[in-house]
């Protein structure tokens, strides 16, 4: 069985930081296609990052490009999502999901989600 388990989301004042986790379980980590994707209340689902299969080459939503980092540890089965210079607009649940694609918010699979809130 498939799981993803997204933790780390927060309340964090615009200009900062904070790093999400998605624990991973149920397949052969790394050998799926994972990206990150997020919603804002009212507002449709949004493609944030994706990290490939294999070489492990990550794209990112020209939106987040430069502050946002995705990573992923094989040895611990988790994707991460470093985000720095947050800004209000990044408030939204974001959610793991594999079987993606590149630029595309539809998936096979994603967690229950973690909500980020940028507010002063």
């Amino acid at each position: 069985e498939v799981q993803l388990v997204e933790s780390g989301g927060g309340l964090v004042q615009p200009g900062g930081s904070l790093r999400l986790s998605c624990a991973a379980s149920g397949f052969i980590f790394g050998s799926i296609v994972m990206s990150w994707v997020r919603q804002a209340p009212r507002k449709g689902p949004e493609w944030v990052s994706t990290i490939n299969n294999g070489d492990g080459s990550t794209y990112y939503a020209d939106s987040v490009k430069g502050r946002f980092t995705m990573s992923r540890d094989s040895a611990k089965n988790t994707l991460y999502l470093q985000m720095n210079s947050l800004k209000p607009e990044d408030s939204a649940v974001y959610y793991c999901t594999i079987g993606g694609v590149i630029g595309a918010t539809e998936y096979d699979y994603r967690g229950q989600g973690t909500q980020v809130t940028v507010s002063s």
